[in-house]
């Protein structure tokens, strides 16, 4: 008697506690929220492998000029030629620009103005040396110079500092509006899937709180330099900690409201539900984080940085899931689901109960695959395949920067009016290292490369000989089209060819160049990191359900899933939307999303299949897991789908079409692929699928 009086009181004792300790991240976390974007970087050229030669170039430039300074580059254009008296009026700017704060203060900080040959438009080239407040002096600049502007001419603020900094103003709303939307969005759902007020109130605080650890231990890893951390990546921990978590969750309310049905007590209730919630929860949040630690195998830092990130955010996710909710349920128990509180339907209790079909929808489906199951998984593989087709489509051969900020930008704006008068890589020329004997040839070589409009070997400021620096010289070469854009590319490429074709020891750096180099990477990073993430989802299927041929048809649906969701994509972005490319990252970034969650929800349906075909036999476990299932795992996935979505609102081109891909592949994958394919081709192999288990062997059709 006393044993269970004890018992009862930790019964009690031990959800209230772990809200309290959840409460208590939450108060240390909470304050973290806004400071996230300070340990974040943009700088593509962190993001780089150490082996590039761009890479190379950029840790010996500092050598040649202590001045880390970022160019802005300033453009006044007018609608008719600039006469002298306004070219005097303009050359007075010189000197407003030089006492703007932040812009470096010797000879070289300001040139300018400079005239286009056609006589429309000047040119500043601005160093700015506190990149730590760059937004700043970029405004001030926009301000200093609109300020003095003379009839009808207009100003922009461009080059690499400008594009940077409006790159940030796009990023800014990931503390913000990204989880406003996200959050409003699932509750929504929430709302429409429970009808209940409380529950989607107790979802999306655990979602919070597990965003809240996640960040806590994200912020204070980037701030000592054990990760790096940038926009992509924080928009998407924040998305993929509020989705999966959601997830996970309906999972866990999911079968907390079956076992309420037979069971009195919302303690024993709670009991059942994580018992056969964790593993189907676990084996998903597993095969998630494995898949994105699988980035670490990347050469590109910046998916290298996004792996340990996103995994974080899983494993709190989980965490939160399994012991934050559960605490929440076990103190409301039923009235959790007011004003539908759920009912004790059985006249005993019952911890192990057959379970019947669910009525509506998810009994005409199961009727239907069991009536038409060849017919139903061979013309939805055909159509899959057809969809696929559009892969061929998908242009990832990357984009500039300023392609990458959706919505207005003057710097973006202004990138088009400078390659219109100036020579498109003005500001930001290509770099090359060369040893100071073979200067000459690569000099010449450089100045006869088409693509290149100017060479010329750097000197000291003030000094006419070339500075020499551990027996090396830097070259600049400015190019004639813009510097990130594909016909830049095309002249790194063809200048790095020539230069190995003639046997000279140089190296070219550069934006342009790390552009390239980051596009190679990401290209071969796919091909290698594929293979990975597909063996460590195979073991775990294997693992989870003590089989073969099951998880191979399983990695077979979702490979199918992806590339029709890849191919779709691709005419959407190229037909419907006229988007210029993608980012050579963003096939990754949607296979490892879409195959880990893919992968997620066909565990949750195969890990109950399994439970019901040691019950039932094999056919009829099929058919009454994906009844039993398909509500919550529909509305997980309508729920992920949703909080992905929620990226469109960060006018960045790589987000938004991550948001994209995601959003519909996710959708393909629980409205078609879980719901109707795989229970068809399962059902029409039978009990073949658990070889060599012992259902195998033992189970009935």
């Amino acid at each position: 008697m006393k044993k269970s009086k004890k018992y009862s009181k930790l019964l009690i004792i031990i959800p209230i506690v772990l809200v309290l300790i959840w409460l208590a991240i939450g108060g240390v976390g909470g304050p973290i929220f806004g400071k996230i974007s300070d340990v974040s970087s943009n700088n593509q050229v962190n993001f780089l492998p150490a082996s590039a030669d761009s890479t190379k170039v950029q840790n010996q430039i500092g050598k040649f000029s202590n001045s880390k300074s970022i160019p802005a580059i300033i453009i006044v254009s007018s609608p008719k030629t600039i006469s002298p008296a306004a070219y005097a009026h303009y050359r007075q700017l010189t000197y407003n620009f030089k006492n703007v704060p932040g812009v470096q203060s010797d000879p070289a900080g300001v040139i300018g103005p400079i005239p286009s040959k056609d006589g429309l438009a000047i040119e500043y080239v601005v160093e700015i040396n506190d990149t730590a407040k760059l937004q700043t002096i970029i405004k001030n600049l926009r301000s200093t110079v609109s300020s003095n502007l003379i009839n009808n001419d207009k100003s922009y603020v461009t080059g690499p500092a400008g594009l940077t900094s409006d790159l940030v103003d796009a990023f800014g709303g990931i503390d913000g509006i990204l989880i406003y939307v996200a959050i409003g969005t699932v509750f929504i759902i929430l709302l429409l899937v429970y009808r209940s007020i409380i529950l989607p109130f107790l979802v999306l605080i655990t979602a919070m709180l597990a965003l809240t650890a996640s960040i806590l231990v994200v912020y204070y890893l980037a701030k000592n330099n054990v990760i790096k951390l940038n926009g992509q990546s924080q928009g998407i921990l924040s998305i993929l900690v509020i989705g999966a978590s959601t997830d996970y969750s309906l999972l866990v309310i999911s079968r907390f409201r079956e076992s309420l049905d037979h069971l009195t007590s919302k303690y024993d209730a709670i009991k059942r539900a994580i018992k056969y919630s964790f593993e189907p929860i676990a084996a998903s949040a597993s095969t998630v984080i494995l898949a994105l630690i699988c980035l670490l195998f990347s050469d590109l830092n910046s998916n290298k940085s996004l792996g340990p990130v996103a995994a974080i955010g899983i494993g709190f996710s989980l965490l939160a899931a399994m012991t934050l909710l559960p605490s929440f349920l076990a103190i409301f128990g039923r009235v959790a689901f007011w004003p539908f509180v759920p009912k004790f339907e059985d006249k005993r209790d019952n911890p192990n109960p057959v379970v019947e079909y669910k009525k509506g929808l998810w009994t005409i489906i199961p009727n239907f695959i069991e009536k038409k199951y060849r017919l139903v998984w061979s013309v939805l593989a055909v159509v899959l395949l057809v969809l696929s087709l559009g892969l061929f489509q998908f242009k990832a051969s990357g984009i500039t920067s300023a392609q990458s900020i959706l919505g207005k930008s003057n710097a973006v704006d202004g990138q088009s009016i400078a390659s219109a008068h100036f020579p498109g890589g003005e500001g930001s020329p290509a770099e090359i290292i060369s040893p100071v004997e073979s200067s000459k040839g690569v000099l010449n070589i450089i100045s006869h490369t088409p693509g290149i409009s100017s060479a010329n070997i750097y000197s000291a400021p003030g000094s006419n000989n070339p500075k020499v620096v551990d027996g090396n010289v830097l070259i600049n070469a400015t190019l004639s089209s813009v510097a990130d854009s594909s016909a830049g590319h095309a002249t790194i490429t063809r200048l790095r060819n020539q230069l190995k074709y003639s046997n000279l020891p140089a190296i070219v750096g550069g934006v342009t160049a790390i552009s390239v180099d980051t596009n190679n990477t990401a290209r071969a990073d796919l091909l290698k990191i594929i293979p990975i993430v597909l063996f460590v989802i195979l073991v775990i299927l294997i693992l989870l359900l003590r089989a073969f041929v099951a998880p191979l048809i399983l990695i077979a649906s979702v490979i199918l899933s992806f590339a029709a969701s890849l191919g779709v994509s691709a005419l959407v972005f190229n037909h419907l939307f006229n988007f210029p490319g993608s980012d050579a990252s963003v096939p990754l970034f949607g296979f490892i999303f879409l195959v880990a969650f893919g992968v997620d929800y066909n565990i949750f349906l195969m890990s109950r299949v399994r439970e019901e075909s040691k019950k039932v036999g094999t056919r009829k476990g099929i058919l009454l897991g994906l009844s039993v299932t398909g509500g919550v795992i529909t509305s997980a996935g309508i729920v992920l789908a949703a909080t992905f979505a929620s990226l469109i609102v960060i006018p960045i081109l790589f987000l938004v079409q991550i948001a994209f891909i995601v959003s519909f592949g996710v959708l393909l994958d629980t409205l078609i692929v879980r719901t109707l394919l795989v229970p068809a081709i399962n059902y029409n192999i039978s009990k073949v699928i658990w070889w060599p288990s012992s259902l195998w062997s033992k189970t009935k059709d």
